[in-house]
């Protein structure tokens, strides 16, 4: 589901996500995930280091993407 964004918004995060995906880590990620050669409908996952279903990879599981990192540090 797309988010609903004013004009001005969209062009900012179309710009953040292209300086995000143009970074060292970005283009390093782009670079393993395209090595890997995933069969059609998986995507690669850095943090498991596996190929997996491509709407389990994109979702980040329960509460998103960003408590990866709490979750490796905490355990929750």
């Amino acid at each position: 589901m797309a988010q609903k964004l004013s004009a001005t918004a969209r062009r900012n995060k179309a710009a953040r996500d292209k300086r995000y995906a143009m970074s060292e880590w970005g283009k390093y990620k782009k670079r393993t995930a395209q090595q890997k050669a995933c069969p059609k409908g998986y995507d690669y996952d850095h943090r498991l280091k596996k190929c997996v279903k491509a709407s389990k990879n994109r979702a980040g599981g329960k509460g998103g993407t960003k408590n990866e990192k709490t979750r490796r540090r905490y355990g929750y």
